[in-house]
C-alpha cells in the first residue's frame, strides 16, 4: 500500500502546486485589480451590445448565425487535417467520400453568401 501511495505522490504534490497557484493569482486579482472603468473599458467589444445591460436583452439573431457558421467551418477543418495527413494511403473511397463532404459544405457557403449570412451591414 506504502508502494502506491508513492506512485501517486508526484500527482497530489501536483494538484497541490496548481491549487496554490490559482488561489495566490485570484487572490492578486482581487487585491491589485484598478475599480475605476472608463466609459470606453465598459463599452460594446466585439459583441455587438452593452456589457453592463439586462441579462435578458434581445439583440440580434446574427450573432447566433455567425457563431454556428464558425462551428460547421471549423469542423469542417478539423475532419480535414486527419485526412490530408493520411492523404497517401487513402483508398478511392476515402478521396471521393471527402470530396462529396467538401461539396456539400461548399453549396452551404455558396447558399450562406448568396443569403447575405456574411454580412453585417
Amino acid at each position: 500500500m506504502e508502494t502506491l501511495l508513492q506512485e501517486y505522490l508526484p500527482v497530489l504534490v501536483f494538484a497541490a502546486m496548481a491549487s496554490a497557484l490559482a488561489l495566490v493569482l485570484m487572490l492578486a486579482a482581487v487585491i491589485v485589480a484598478v475599480r475605476n472603468p472608463d466609459p470606453e473599458k465598459v463599452s460594446a467589444y466585439e459583441c455587438g451590445f452593452n456589457a453592463f445591460d439586462d441579462a435578458r436583452m434581445k439583440f440580434d439573431v446574427r450573432f447566433y448565425l455567425v457563431s454556428i457558421l464558425f462551428i460547421i467551418f471549423d469542423l469542417e477543418v478539423a475532419f480535414l487535417f486527419p485526412w490530408a495527413t493520411s492523404f497517401a494511403g487513402l483508398s478511392d473511397v476515402a478521396f471521393w467520400s471527402m470530396m462529396v463532404f467538401l461539396g456539400v459544405l461548399t453549396v452551404g457557403f455558396a447558399y450562406e453568401w448568396k443569403k447575405g449570412a456574411l454580412e453585417w451591414a
